[in-house]
């Protein structure tokens, strides 16, 4: 079921217009399913359409690309791998197949499986989404030798944009401006040093048919070199099939800003505005916005015109995108183009009013553009967060792997958000492809609007079962640099040198925290106090002396007393606080009224034994309450022993070994290389702590590895 609502947002300051408002209604188990998009442009019901489109992707992007068909009437097929077979994407699609095995490369990247599915669902056209065969000419060509569409564009443009080495010739050619680098494929080892000393460090080493982060290295000395080469190398040909590696000259503190275009077949060519992409880590967007706080009116048109030049000079149609590095003097250079939809899409498409995926659909169908460069503003301002299964304290992002056992979206109870997922509650983050939970969008009619609403928007997202990084991305968006925009792709190293560490609370927000979790200790115990003798009415006074162990493990003595519907809380004998009794034990998101400000934590655990872990400005904190009497007890209680973990190479997350550099009885130095392990595509080295000599290895070559499996023991 469907219905389109045409909503105009009203701000008392500043009006404006978002667009038609698609509501998909859907039900999976008895349960509606709702999910937003916004677009300008009206569907037109006798425009000729395609009569079944096959979605060659999974996850989130699979269900925004149903989406799109089901607004415009069109029939929607999901292929799957047999790990997916119960995924959102194939329940709200018209038909669905399986094409293999959990693995990619038997799957989603089997061409001849795809292909057959085309045939066996007779689909007319196909749209790949983002990664996987997006940006693969083999699988272009195939489809236009069966008379199937791609939903993109024509395999000649991918050819010359999606190969990095061939889009910057062609650049040049054109008379973009790019960055000084070797103008070929990179051979070995031994050639990568030489081209790296001849441009110079930091140099850049990247995958020719990258994207995505990965197969992506900066080096900064011929060490940091060959590895590199070898990482990203492997990287590639696990991700991509195809392992030529290119060198160029890295920009130090640029900017990242990318251009999103569309094109029709007839040679109508706009420019969608710019998208800030600078937060990243490990060359992998956090935090994208649009626009850029940075870009001018005179940048923006320049860019956009250099990005039509472009696309012009390889007859490109259907959506793409320009990326550049932009310095501080606002110079920019042609960084690469994305032959694809881009994953940070919703947020032009919330800037601009334009559906990119129906107009790619409409493209690929032969119409032209609805619209012309005088039609595209900025209304308004959009911010997305990747919102990722990844532990943020462990190199600002390491997989996370298992079931979402509660999964409840702020998209209900909040305006302006847009969540695009492809995940609900029950559903599994697997080690076989890419971590993302939901790229969470908020926006406003300006950039503080969206900012205030993105703060909301992560204080009351539900996610539990997984590890995320909804820490890392609450820091964010409240940490004064990103809130003045002074930002550069240096970010998170400037901002978190020693890796994020979570909030760091000042004494009011940490007497906040300690409040809450007195008020949820003593509602507990009042409440088991009813369950025991149900037949007596409750006294609404109670008293409690307690101590509560903070994060920090400091104790703190508080005394507590129910009085009517307030708790009144006084810490260490001399902070007052008043806490109204505005929750229940079995709220997930506390709302509550702590003295004159309103506070907002999510309860994520509580034990018997006192243990409480509250969310509090995004960071979980682990804290302990207990009676006086307990607290007194606690001197006798035996010290735990601590394990020294310097003797062990334990993995950091749930992965696949793809190599090990040691072998037993072998002297190894401190930093020097154990094994490597792949999660989500992405290699990470692990090395020793110490100096000392391989006593056990644990593991071996194309082991599944689970998080904390000791791999490697040092005597």
């Amino acid at each position: 079921m469907q219905a389109n609502i045409f909503r105009v947002l009203l701000n008392a300051k500043n009006s404006y217009l978002l667009g038609n408002l698609a509501r998909y209604q859907s039900t999976v188990a008895g349960v509606p399913i709702d999910r937003s998009i916004y677009f300008l442009s009206k569907i037109d019901k006798d425009e000729p359409k395609f009569n079944k489109v096959l979605i060659a992707n999974r996850g989130e992007i699979a269900c925004r690309v149903i989406k799109s068909c089901k607004a415009m009437g069109i029939k929607s097929v999901a292929v799957h791998s047999d790990v997916d077979y119960n995924s959102l994407h194939v329940k709200m699609a018209d038909e669905a197949i399986c094409i293999g095995p959990a693995p990619s490369i038997k799957s989603y990247l089997n061409i001849d499986a795809i292909i057959e599915a085309i045939r066996q669902t007779k689909s007319e056209a196909v749209h790949p989404g983002y990664g996987f065969l997006s940006e693969n000419m083999e699988f272009a060509r195939r489809l236009a030798e069966m008379g199937v569409e791609f939903i993109g564009p024509s395999s000649k443009s991918i050819m010359a944009m999606g190969d990095k080495i061939m889009s910057k010739r062609i650049a040049k050619e054109a008379g973009v401006s790019i960055i000084p680098g070797f103008d070929g494929v990179i051979t070995s080892e031994e050639h990568c040093l030489q081209i790296a000393n001849q441009i110079t460090y930091p140099v850049m080493i990247k995958a020719s048919a990258g994207g995505g982060g990965k197969g992506m290295r900066i080096a900064w000395n011929d060490k940091e070199a060959i590895e590199g080469f070898r990482l990203s190398k492997s990287e590639a040909a696990s991700s991509f099939g195809d392992d030529r590696m290119l060198v160029e000259k890295f920009i130090d503190n640029p900017r990242h800003i990318e251009i999103q275009i569309l094109g029709d077949k007839h040679g109508n060519i706009v420019y969608l505005n710019e998208r800030e992409c600078s937060i990243q880590r490990r060359n992998q967007k956090v935090i994208e916005e649009a626009p850029s706080t940075f870009i001018d009116p005179e940048t923006r048109r320049k860019m956009g015109e250099e990005a039509i030049t472009l696309a012009r000079a390889v007859g490109y149609s259907s959506a793409g995108t320009c990326e550049f590095l932009v310095d501080s003097q606002r110079k920019f250079y042609f960084l690469e183009m994305n032959t694809r939809l881009q994953v940070e899409h919703p947020i032009s498409e919330c800037i601009t009013g334009v559906d990119i995926v129906q107009e790619m659909i409409r493209i690929a169908k032969g119409h032209k553009l609805k619209i012309s460069q005088d039609d595209i503003k900025v209304n308004g301002w959009a911010i997305e967060s990747r919102v990722y299964a990844e532990d943020p304290y462990k190199n600002f992002g390491l997989p996370s792997v298992g079931r979402l056992s509660s999964y409840k979206e702020p998209v209900r109870n909040i305006e302006n958000v847009r969540c695009d997922s492809g995940i609900e509650e029950g559903s599994e983050i697997s080690i076989y492809y890419d971590p993302m939970i939901c790229k969470l969008v908020t926006y406003g009619p300006d950039r503080q609007s969206a900012l205030d609403t993105m703060v909301q928007a992560l204080d009351n997202y539900v996610i539990r079962g997984v590890t995320n990084n909804i820490a890392l991305l609450r820091d964010i968006v409240t940490e004064e640099n990103f809130v003045k925009g002074d930002i550069t792709t240096k970010y998170l190293q400037k901002i978190y040198p020693d890796g994020f560490k979570g909030k760091s609370l000042t004494k009011e927000q940490t007497n906040n925290l300690l409040a809450i979790a007195a008020v949820v200790y003593s509602k507990e115990i009042l409440r088991s106090r009813t369950i025991k003798n149900s037949q007596v009415k409750s006294n609404p006074n109670s008293t409690f002396s307690l101590y509560i162990f903070d994060h920090s493990q400091v104790a703190h003595r508080c005394q507590i007393s129910k009085e009517g519907d307030k708790f009144v809380v006084t810490l260490d004998d001399v902070n007052s606080l008043t806490v109204s009794d505005s929750f229940s034990l079995f709220d997930e998101v506390i709302n509550a009224s702590l003295g004159d400000q309103n506070v907002t934590l999510q309860l994520i655990s509580k034990e018997v034994n006192g243990d409480i872990s509250l969310q509090y400005l995004g960071t979980k904190y682990k804290l302990r309450v207990m009676t006086e009497n307990s607290y007194d007890l606690l001197k006798y209680m035996p010290k735990k022993k601590q394990v020294d973990l310097s003797s062990v190479i334990i993995s950091p997350m749930p992965g696949i070994v793809k190599s090990v550099a040691v072998e037993v009885g072998q002297m190894i130095n401190e930093g020097g290389e154990i094994c490597t392990v792949e999660a989500m595509k992405m290699q990470n080295k692990l090395v020793a702590q110490r100096t000392g000599k391989v006593k056990k290895i644990n593991t071996k070559i194309g082991d599944q590895v689970d998080e904390g499996k000791v791999l490697v023991e040092l005597e």
